[in-house]
């Protein structure tokens, strides 16, 4: 059976679905990336708890950690599809790579300016909402994360200096932003993806894991994490998303309560993050890790040849125009 063909089937299966039950008939599925009892995991369960109160059981919804409907990058493709009704999780370039700007490594410098372009009424956020759009996709909320920062296996090697060759391998998310960061500060970028990682540290194929954080390498990573460097990578952001037909099915009282659901879920998260950041940090020490010291000038150097080398490179693959504009909209 070719993909196309796979896809179509699901779509077709997703649409019956609707038509034989209406959207209020069944229990929606939500997807997410971490395992249960992690941050999100909680959120999450606690906007399926809200969501059935706040509609009086005509919202019911059923959360699936641990990518267990699949990697995050076929689970965006499944609610564009139908096929999975809603998610909170990366975005994926494989699916437009203009999902790469988000994600562009040292755009923001800290929590303050980070709320202030991934908030509702950002531009920032109106262009991530409308790429969801094109591929059927409503944007409910924003989950943000963290400062990201790289988990190695193995003793660091100059890692304040963006010119040294390290001679370490690193997985990178499959993104063109996170292959050339890795690359041009020294290490030597592998795209795995994320399912796999953990067994790519583990038997040696990689040495090490950049493109996320604290809080995913503590998650997910902390048996295989040595040493952690605060590199402030990147700034990641979840979006939780759902298919856009099931949302126009919903009348317009239960379209209401779902975006003010969907708001408080993101609130409740920006006003906890930093803190969990910070908590996450000290859970990976406290399992073992080594918190590898880089200071603010070291951090700065990493971000000027970043800025400088990397994002060319990326806004010719996205659109010279369109991603210079998105850039000259960030809010300082």
């Amino acid at each position: 059976m070719t993909k196309t063909l796979r896809y179509s089937l699901m779509a077709l299966a997703g649409c019956f679905v609707l038509m034989i039950g209406g959207a209020e008939a069944r229990t929606w599925k939500i997807s997410h990336v971490r395992p249960q009892g992690t941050a999100i995991d909680n959120d999450l369960r606690w906007f399926s708890d809200s969501i059935k109160e706040a509609t009086g059981k005509k919202i019911r919804t059923k959360v699936y950690p641990a990518s267990a409907l699949g990697d995050y990058t076929v689970v965006q493709e499944r609610v564009s599809l139908g096929a999975v009704d809603m998610a909170c999780q990366p975005p994926s370039s494989a699916a437009d790579k203009r999902f790469q700007l988000p994600y562009f490594p040292y755009m923001v410098k800290n929590w303050d300016q980070a709320r202030k372009n991934y908030s509702p009424g950002a531009p920032l956020r109106g262009t991530v909402e409308t790429l969801y759009a094109e591929q059927g996709i409503k944007l409910l909320a924003a989950w943000p994360v963290y400062f990201g920062g790289i988990a190695l296996n193995t003793a660091p090697v100059a890692q304040g200096d963006p010119d040294a060759a390290k001679g370490i391998k690193l997985r990178v998310p499959p993104m063109k932003t996170f292959q050339l960061m890795a690359d041009t500060t020294g290490y030597l970028g592998t795209p795995i993806p994320f399912s796999d990682a953990f067994t790519a540290v583990q038997t040696g194929v990689v040495d090490g894991v950049i493109g996320s954080g604290a809080e995913g390498y503590y998650a997910s990573f902390r048996d295989v994490t040595k040493y952690y460097i605060p590199a402030n990578t990147h700034f990641e952001v979840w979006y939780f998303i759902m298919n856009q037909e099931l949302y126009d099915t919903l009348s317009p009282e239960l379209q209401a309560k779902l975006s003010k659901v969907a708001a408080e879920f993101e609130t409740r998260r920006w006003n906890a993050a930093e803190e969990d950041q910070k908590a996450n940090e000290k859970r990976l020490a406290d399992s073992g890790a080594q918190i590898v010291p880089i200071s603010e000038s070291e951090i700065a150097a990493i971000a000027k040849k970043i800025q400088s080398q990397v994002w060319p490179v990326v806004l010719k693959d996205v659109g010279e125009a369109w991603g210079q504009g998105v850039l000259d909209a960030i809010i300082k």
